[in-house]
């Protein structure tokens, strides 16, 4: 029988609001300032900037030895891309991977842009991967499992062409960034642990546009690549299961 995944209070849901907005406020930031000649490590500062107005602290910083406040990848590098001298060039495909703390309590959330006049490949797959995220939003209601979840986004994201990487995925989340239970990127319908009303995930589909699912690791210990070098796609929000249907705490 799979674990049950905890509930969070009125309370607890309060503040992962506010450490969602947070989020989304420095989502709508590093989107408005990302362009050709910026580069990531000002992505990265911009982002700061917002957690020390807000009063929050950065989950990311110093996890595992993180050394920046956002994940920045661009083009073939799936995820855990460090911001450093990288300039950001026409076409270049951007996804953006950070998170908040309010008094405790987590938010975390990625989004995916075209830098310039991108391709119409890039584009179809940056549409593939907000659609996959919205697919698998929308199962989470309570009566359903979080197999569900998983079911859903691979619905958009195989007949798509795209590859997913099998050993990164969604999480659980609240006193800390990753808890239980893993929220994988493929799943069956109906498998898992319950989804109720209070469960809060992070959902976070990952597409790698050759169709293949393999990925390497570089030698910095942290960026995961396509291994056939086609571009990628990260999306995230964390959500809310409600009575009413799915709450996206991480968009303002």
């Amino acid at each position: 029988m799979a674990r049950r995944i905890p509930r969070r209070s009125p309370e607890q849901l309060r503040l992962m609001r506010a450490a969602g907005r947070v989020v989304a406020e420095m989502h709508d930031v590093i989107r408005n300032a990302a362009d050709v000649g910026v580069s990531t490590a000002q992505l990265d500062r911009l982002a700061r900037d917002v957690l020390s107005r807000r009063g929050a602290t950065s989950n990311f910083l110093g996890y595992h030895g993180f050394p920046a406040v956002i994940c920045s990848s661009v083009n073939d590098q799936v995820i855990h891309g460090i911001p450093g001298d990288y300039v950001l060039e026409d076409g270049d495909v951007l996804s953006v991977d950070c998170g908040a703390i309010i008094s405790g309590w987590h938010g975390d959330a990625a989004f995916t842009m075209g830098i310039g006049e991108i391709t119409g490949e890039a584009q179809r797959l940056i549409d593939v991967a907000d659609r996959a995220l919205l697919a698998g939003i929308a199962a989470m209601v309570p009566g359903g499992a979080v197999g569900d979840i998983g079911a859903a986004v691979n619905a958009v994201v195989k007949p798509a062409g795209y590859g997913s990487p099998e050993d990164y995925c969604g999480h659980g989340i609240g006193k800390a960034m990753h808890e239980a239970p893993d929220v994988a990127n493929r799943g069956r319908r109906g498998r898992g642990a319950a989804l109720e009303v209070g469960v809060v995930l992070a959902i976070e589909p990952m597409l790698l546009g050759g169709g293949r699912d393999e990925v390497d690791e570089l030698d910095d210990g942290w960026t995961i690549v396509t291994r056939d070098h086609s571009l990628a796609a990260h999306v995230e929000h964390t959500v809310l299961v409600t009575d009413h249907g799915p709450e996206i705490l991480t968009r303002l």
